[in-house]
């Protein structure tokens, strides 16, 4: 859907993410492409511009003629919002929450180096939030003269067998140098490549899907107050749409404000939708309170404890993902701890196709140890094994607020930043929250995941054509009661059930309702009376009948399962 016209109507909008690794030169980049600064722009934070890094979502943009591939869309001019996400492996939870927004990402490599773990992080980003990329090689002004061209072809290559096997392969790949002779550099020394790559970006514009329905949701980068005016809050509407005099929630503070005011690059806008770059402005509301965050519709976010997601692994994620084990969540704008429980449908219906945005409670589905791989399985015929769809179940150590949908990351933000390996371990889509604090009584008996048990036992003796006495299946203190009527097999074949406890020490009756056969009674030791002569006082014969019985035991099986988060722990047996 396109945006309607408004005053800053006719100029599309177009979001570019610009990723990369710390010190790949992503924000002289901007600077070099840039001419109109937004306020959140170029490293405001004092501690940014000191070291000479990102740390926040920086904006900028800058406005050029339509291509003439859009010329058929209505608008007049194109222009690019660069959202400068930082580096910093530390600050990957920032980018995530940019991600929803970026139309197309510009990844950006310093040539003298290659590919490096943030690098990496950033292309595994990229795949999940982001269909179109372009890479620039940066600070080509560091090759010697003579050999530049040779490295450059080089890089090329070797980038190109990099995003092979990703959504990116084949995309462009553009050398620069945006700031020659580096940081310290006088700003007269003049960039190279940037009006190239200014035609790139213009010939991969698109006009882009927004959607102006649904609750309106912005991510807030920016707060400050104008003397006389109120509060501005400068972001980025991931969803839906906003006018003037709407109310808006800030659900971080629980408070509502009137629209006053709504400017869009300095022009002054009576509406937006989203992918729009946005300041509104509130009166009576402290810019301390938020420097950023999020911004909605009211009530139309939920403060959630616990949730149901999708999940897919992220392949360059080198561990293994176990139930109980404990991630950084990333959902919305927060990152929080939360541990994790796989699960899927049982193995007949892995044929089915599932809808991918919302969660059935009406299933039964499958307990897992871990997220299950195809490394994992065993043999050629893992993949019919293999669920086609695998949910977890993610319980947050402190509560999150987040739209409904929203992208989840999983990660281990915890390793070593300097080691070479990509720390986020899985996505998915947020399906179903539990805002209950109580969810464990209130949301988690609805969810029906069951685990299979099987308990083994042995015949100890025959008790009569149609009982046995069994042993080894419970434990002493074991209350048999519990058991009584669930289903048992004989390893010899037969099928009974459990009547009750005999004696003390665990043992139990199974009636076998189509009596025992003549080859397991034989195996057992013959018929009953046998045994019953024996036990009157003959010390010799049940020994050589418990031989037999030890040589070839029978065993018996105990087979039924149960759900995870039942109360009352009840088995159930189809």
């Amino acid at each position: 859907m396109a945006a309607p016209m408004t005053a800053a109507g006719e100029t599309l909008n177009f979001n570019v993410g610009v990723l990369g690794h710390i010190d790949s030169g992503k924000t002289s980049l901007a600077k070099a492409l840039s001419t109109t600064a937004s306020t959140a722009a170029f490293d405001k934070n004092p501690q940014s511009r000191e070291r000479g890094i990102t740390l926040d979502l920086g904006f900028s943009s800058f406005t050029v003629p339509l291509p003439q591939h859009l010329s058929h869309t209505g608008y007049k001019r194109l222009q690019f919002t660069l959202v400068d996400c930082p580096g910093h492996a530390s600050l990957i939870r920032t980018i995530i929450g940019g991600a929803q927004i970026i139309d197309l990402m510009m990844l950006v490599i310093d040539v003298t180096k290659g590919m490096q773990t943030q690098s990496a992080e950033c292309l595994v980003i990229g795949q999940i939030a982001c269909n179109k990329m372009v890479v620039v090689l940066n600070k080509i002004d560091l090759l010697p003269e003579n050999k530049r061209q040779t490295a450059i072809d080089r890089m090329t290559k070797k980038m190109q067998k990099t995003l092979e096997n990703t959504k990116f392969s084949g995309c462009p790949i553009i050398s620069v140098a945006a700031k020659p002779g580096g940081p310290e550099a006088p700003e007269t020394e003049s960039a190279q490549g940037i009006s190239e790559l200014m035609e790139l970006l213009k010939s991969q514009a698109y006009l882009p899907r927004r959607d102006p329905s649904g609750p309106f949701l912005m991510a807030v980068d920016h707060c400050f107050s104008i003397k006389g005016q109120g509060t501005v809050m400068t972001g980025t509407i991931l969803s839906g749409s906003v006018s003037l005099n709407d109310n808006v929630e800030i659900p971080a503070l629980k408070v509502s404000k009137k629209v006053k005011s709504m400017q869009m690059f300095h022009q002054p806008v009576t509406s937006a939708i989203q992918g729009d770059r946005l300041g509104i402005c509130v009166t009576q509301f402290d810019p301390k309170l938020l420097e950023r965050g999020l911004v909605c519709t009211p009530d139309s976010l939920h403060t959630i404890h616990a949730a149901i997601i999708s999940v897919k692994k992220i392949p360059y994620f080198k561990g293994s993902l176990q139930t109980k084990a404990k991630f950084h969540i990333t959902v919305g704008h927060e990152t929080v701890m939360g541990k994790v429980m796989f699960f899927s449908l049982p193995p007949p219906h892995l044929s089915q196709e599932e809808s991918v945005d919302h969660f059935d409670f009406g299933k039964e589905y499958s307990y897992q140890d871990g997220y299950v791989t195809k490394e994992g399985s065993d043999g050629p015929q893992g993949d019919e094994l293999l669920p086609k769809h695998q949910w977890a179940l993610l319980e947050f150590e402190k509560p999150v607020t987040c739209p409904k949908l929203s992208l989840v990351i999983g990660s281990k933000l915890d390793t070593d930043i300097h080691s070479n390996t990509c720390r986020l371990a899985f996505h998915g889509v947020l399906l179903e929250g539990a805002e209950d604090k109580n969810y464990s009584e209130t949301f988690l008996p609805k969810l029906k995941v069951f685990k299979m048990k099987h308990k083994e036992g042995q015949v100890e003796r025959v008790n009569d054509d149609y009982s046995v006495i069994g042993r080894s299946l419970f434990k002493k203190e074991t209350n048999i009661q519990l058991f009584v009527g669930l289903k048992v097999k004989l390893s010899t074949g037969e099928e009974g059930a459990i009547e009750g406890s005999f004696g003390q020490s665990g043992k139990f009756k199974v009636r076998i309702p189509n009596g025992l056969k003549p080859e397991t009674k034989a195996v057992l030791g013959g018929s009953s009376k046998k045994k019953t002569k024996a036990s009157k006082g003959d010390s010799e014969a049940p020994k050589e009948e418990d031989n037999r019985a030890e040589s070839q035991p029978v065993h018996i099986t105990l087979a039924f399962k149960r759900y995870v988060f039942d109360p009352q722990k009840k088995m159930i047996q189809s």
